[in-house]
């Protein structure tokens, strides 16, 4: 059974998460606007790539961190 300890680390854990999120979103687009103001394609490829690389990173973290369930390892199998 959860205390109510508990249920405030958890809380406090994602409100981490979640602020580094903000954190990484508001950098991404000040970096999009730095790169377009620049008029530099090669910056703006370099913020894209950046972008990608971060959404591969978050796609393996919830994929590792995410279990299957019945139905979902049936279907896979």
């Amino acid at each position: 059974m959860a205390t109510i300890q508990d249920v405030s680390a958890a809380v406090a854990a994602e409100s981490s998460v979640d602020d580094s999120i903000i954190t990484l979103l508001n950098g991404i687009v000040q970096q999009l606007k730095d790169a377009q103001a620049s008029n530099d394609p090669a910056a703006l490829d370099a913020v894209v790539a950046g972008i990608q690389a971060n959404t591969k990173k978050i796609q393996d973290a919830v994929t590792a961190n995410t279990p299957l369930t019945p139905s979902q390892s049936a279907a896979t199998a």
